[in-house]
């Protein structure tokens, strides 16, 4: 069992891989936000395979903070590009 979560967590780094090539030449800001939304959910999805397959615990809380803190960044960027000034 354990084969075939590496094995599904190697897809989904195959597919971050493709995100962080959008990154890097995404026309525009806004595709290059859901590409490190993408990066993020990604990380927090290889993490979560990882922690199941090799039964780690710790791995489970890093990923629940990696996730949380990418969706903040998301949040944050949005605003910030919205123009919007802090109250």
């Amino acid at each position: 069992m354990a084969e075939g979560l590496f094995a599904a967590a190697v897809c989904i780094l195959v597919a971050v891989a493709v995100a962080g090539i959008r990154v890097l030449i995404g026309p525009s800001g806004a595709d290059r936000v859901l590409a490190v939304q993408l990066i993020g959910t990604g990380a927090t999805a290889v993490l979560l395979l990882v922690a199941v397959a090799t039964g780690t615990a710790a791995a489970v809380d890093v990923a629940l903070v990696l996730a949380l803190v990418a969706a903040f960044a998301t949040a944050a960027f949005c605003r910030g590009a919205a123009g919007e000034e802090d109250t």
